[in-house]
């Protein structure tokens, strides 16, 4: 029996299209995940000026990846949460409290690898 949603190279094409749809519908609704993306992007010439390794490099441009991942999957809690229901309710609430914690942990990790880039390139400790 077919899959579905096929196989083999027409399944990752398809895969691959629906994320790209996934990234469009973010970059239209979503503000905070347009801000952290142009972040992100403007921070890999500074990264390959910061950073004192390849792998310290990766690090740098890796939390963002990291901020922009979390920021997808907290959109899309409130999203099925707004659409579930728009009244208030505790647990949605809850939901989306939680993504935002997530969203804001990784936003501490990005400033604890930045800050200890930016520490270890002007003075001098690795």
């Amino acid at each position: 029996m077919q899959k579905p949603n096929g196989q083999g190279l027409g399944r990752v094409i398809k895969a691959a299209k629906c994320s790209m749809q996934g990234f469009a519908a973010t970059w239209r609704h979503e503000a905070a995940f347009r801000q952290e993306a142009v972040l992100a992007i403007l921070s890999v010439p500074l990264a390959a000026w910061l950073a004192q390794s390849f792998l310290q490099f990766v690090l740098l441009i890796g939390v963002w990846c990291l901020v922009l991942i979390v920021e997808l999957l907290n959109s899309a809690i409130e999203t099925l949460t707004d659409r579930v229901s728009l009244e208030r309710h505790e647990l949605s609430g809850r939901a989306k409290d939680m993504g935002s914690a997530a969203v804001f942990l990784s936003l501490v990790l990005v400033t604890l690898v930045w800050g200890s880039a930016l520490y270890s390139r002007f003075w001098g400790v690795n």
